[in-house]
């Protein structure tokens, strides 16, 4: 089995996050994309979050139509920050060991992978899915990781992905870019502007039935 891991804090989940996990899904192979909000994200610090539950139940709702999509509440199984981790060994020593994990993650976090919590085990741990953005060209990993890392990896052309020395597998893939934002949709309800189209309806329903964001 693959299953993708899509973490975030979906505040609120969006058609951006859907698509880009359909095409992976086709693209990868993959059986499974899990959906799952973060309870504290370590980098978002700057701002104050919706509840848990809320997002959770937004996330919950968008993915409820499309049987190769699944959500996890782990994170707010655990106190203290949500660490990606932590999340990745939940997930190793709660399935099958066949299981093989491929973490969906933007390019801007990737490019601060060594600012995460335990990165170095973290990449040995499972695959890592890079959503690149328009104009984007593969320059390799010294640009990202420490010298002596990114040279252990190499590049396979066949798979089009770079191979770490653990069989961990790092993938660069384009995905459909919606210039679509959570913020720009908090905005938009603060301005009293239409946010159809940009997020699920379903989602749209708790949005208003909640009274989030306003």
């Amino acid at each position: 089995m693959k299953w993708g891991l899509f973490g975030g804090t979906f505040d609120p989940i969006h058609f951006g996050h859907l698509r880009a996990a359909q095409e992976l899904i086709e693209r990868l192979s993959l059986d499974r994309v899990v959906f799952i909000p973060a309870f504290l994200p370590p980098h978002k610090t700057d701002r104050v979050i919706s509840s848990f539950e809320h997002r959770l139940q937004m996330v919950r709702l968008a993915v409820s139509d499309n049987e190769r999509f699944a959500f996890s509440d782990v994170e707010n199984q655990r106190p203290g920050k949500s660490y990606s981790i932590d999340t990745v060994r939940y997930f190793l020593n709660s399935h099958d060991e066949n299981l093989e994990l491929y973490f969906i993650t933007g390019q801007d976090a990737f490019d601060a992978i060594t600012t995460w919590h335990q990165w170095g085990e973290l990449l040995s741990l499972c695959h890592f899915v890079v959503m690149t953005r328009p104009g984007y060209e593969n320059r390799g990993l010294a640009h990202i990781l420490p010298e002596d890392i990114a040279a252990s990896y190499i590049y396979n052309d066949l798979n089009d992905c770079f191979l770490g020395p653990q069989e961990s597998r790092i993938y660069f893939r384009k995905t459909t870019f919606l210039d679509i934002s959570s913020s720009a949709i908090r905005q938009n309800i603060q301005q009293g502007l239409s946010i159809q189209y940009l997020v699920p309806d379903q989602v749209i329903r708790f949005i208003n039935e909640k009274k989030l964001y306003r």
